[in-house]
């Protein structure tokens, strides 16, 4: 009896770009949904130390992530464009528009919380 394999490297290669792409998506989508769980609507500021409120929901609406391709990496957070750099000063602490405020960390947490559901994403990636 007689045994041939082949063994095509660069198929394998692009099969398992495409399922960490396909990861990447479900996780940065994990991320986010998970962060948006964590904002609460009132009129009323969070205390510090817990994640920041949002008065009309606009902060839940600028939570995206997107995924780069060439660097396999995915990005979670609130989108510059929408809420501006207001949130930079909620998540670490500082000044924003002559205002003090405390530190209300939102994706630090988020991402501690949902680190350990992340690796069963990239389970049967490759096909």
């Amino acid at each position: 009896m007689k045994v041939r394999i082949e063994f095509d490297e660069s198929r394998i290669l692009i099969a398992v770009q495409r399922g960490n792409i396909t990861a990447l998506r479900r996780a940065g989508a994990y991320v986010r949904k998970a962060a948006r769980n964590r904002v609460t609507q009132s009129a009323n500021a969070s205390t510090p130390g817990s994640p920041p409120n949002t008065r009309q929901g606009l902060l839940k609406r600028s939570l995206l992530f997107g995924v780069e391709k060439q660097r396999q990496s995915v990005v979670v957070g609130p989108a510059e464009k929408f809420i501006g750099t207001a949130m930079k000063a909620h998540e670490f602490g500082g000044t924003y528009r002559k205002r003090r405020y405390p530190k209300r960390p939102l994706m630090g947490p988020t991402l501690q919380a949902t680190a350990s559901k992340l690796p069963s994403l990239w389970e049967k990636s490759v096909k």
